[in-house]
């Protein structure tokens, strides 16, 4: 079977359009390939430190990073990136910085789905992401 992603925008659903990003795709589909699931990510570095304490722009860098080594491990890369969950403390504040989370899945445009909850898993922590990849 051919290895085939496709992303679609449905003329028929909104533009998903923010500070003049497109920034996800509403359908991937995907043919012929493996899947890497990868758990939500902190902004933690190897040591188990949190990065960027109170500062939502290196957090979500620091995220950023975890998931490209994440990925990495299991043979994948940020453009192998289907779908995104993030998990925010804040919305306002994390969508001042989409140049960032940009940086990481733009080229992708996966699928994404962003909440605001009222805390992670430790308070100091302002976002979360998992994501899932294909591999071919």
């Amino acid at each position: 079977m051919p290895v085939t992603r496709k992303n679609i925008q449905p003329e028929t659903l909104a533009a998903p359009i923010r500070s003049g990003h497109t920034l996800y795709s509403h359908v991937v589909a995907v043919e012929g390939r493996r899947l890497v699931f990868v758990a939500g990510q902190l902004a933690r570095d190897r040591a188990g430190n949190v990065v960027g304490k109170g500062d939502m722009r290196a957090q979500i860098r620091q995220v950023g990073e975890n998931i490209k080594a994440a990925l990495a491990a299991a043979g994948a890369t940020l453009g192998d990136i289907v779908k995104t969950n993030t998990y925010v403390t804040d919305m306002d504040e994390y969508f001042k910085h989409v140049d960032v989370r940009m940086e990481y899945f733009g080229p992708a445009l996966p699928t994404s789905t962003t909440v605001e909850v009222r805390r992670l898993a430790h308070p100091d922590f302002l976002v979360e992401v998992e994501v899932v990849a294909m591999l071919g």
